[in-house]
């Protein structure tokens, strides 16, 4: 009778691959090693994927996708937010109204699974910043990256237009500072080996985009402009008068 086939054999492949690409890169990894490292035989390799370019494409597609339904339930879920609660105004900001902490709440949640779901394939974003020179998939990071800013760009437009979020500003230098942040982020947990505080990161992060860094209680200090000076210095501001000669008077 026939073996039958291992039901986890696909999973384990792909883990196995993960692994390998990450110490050797996408050219050095080989598919040998990688059937090794799960018991698996290269025939079984080859019965689930063509060629560790085409694993490595199926799981580079599974994070985009992943990414793609974040984005539609954030913009889902802030849309359903304003509906029901409505826009908020610079007053409830600064005193941190009730409405305001629901919402700071909402996004840092949403935040969070972003932030979870990097952590989760913070390998698969160390092979493209690292290991996959030489390859297909070479530029793909800065592929991936413009394209969540111009989807960042889009969904702050169309915030925009409901006057959920701010007119003056542009909605592609927006998406660029967000989502710049997030990839400066996803680098630092391609380095990491112990995960960090994920939900303090989240909070930290709806923090600094909605009120920035200055202290609450702050205030800044009054602009001294200098006094223009003149070219004639007034004895009143301390300048020294030189004595002025008179000529005397003929007899």
């Amino acid at each position: 009778m026939p073996r039958p086939a291992d039901p986890n054999a696909r999973a384990s492949l792909i883990s196995a691959a993960r692994a390998e690409f990450v110490k050797k890169g996408l050219r050095g990894a080989r598919i040998e090693d990688i059937t090794a490292a799960c018991g698996l035989s290269k025939g079984a390799f080859y019965l689930h994927f063509s060629s560790k370019e085409a694993l490595f494409g199926e799981v580079v597609g599974t994070v985009k996708e992943r990414l793609d339904v974040l984005g539609q339930e954030r913009l889902e879920q802030m849309e359903r937010f304003y509906a029901e609660h409505g826009h908020l105004n610079a007053k409830e900001l600064a005193s941190r109204s009730e409405r305001y902490e629901r919402l700071v709440q909402l996004e840092t949640e949403l935040d969070l699974r972003a932030l979870e779901l990097m952590w989760d394939y913070r390998d698969v974003m160390h092979v493209l910043l690292r290991g996959s020179q030489g390859t297909d998939f070479e530029s793909l990071f800065s592929v991936m990256v413009d394209a969540e800013v111009e989807r960042v760009a889009t969904d702050f437009r169309r915030l925009s237009g409901s006057k959920a979020s701010r007119a003056d500003v542009s909605p592609t230098l927006f998406g660029t500072v967000i989502v710049g942040a997030y990839s400066l982020l996803v680098q630092q947990m391609s380095r990491m080996r112990e995960k960090p505080d994920l939900a303090s990161w989240a909070s930290d992060l709806q923090r600094i985009f909605r009120e920035g860094v200055m202290g609450r209680d702050s205030e800044p200090a009054p602009v001294r402009l200098p006094r223009a000076v003149s070219s004639r210095t007034s004895p009143r501001q301390g300048s020294a008068r030189a004595p002025t000669r008179r000529t005397p008077r003929k007899p």
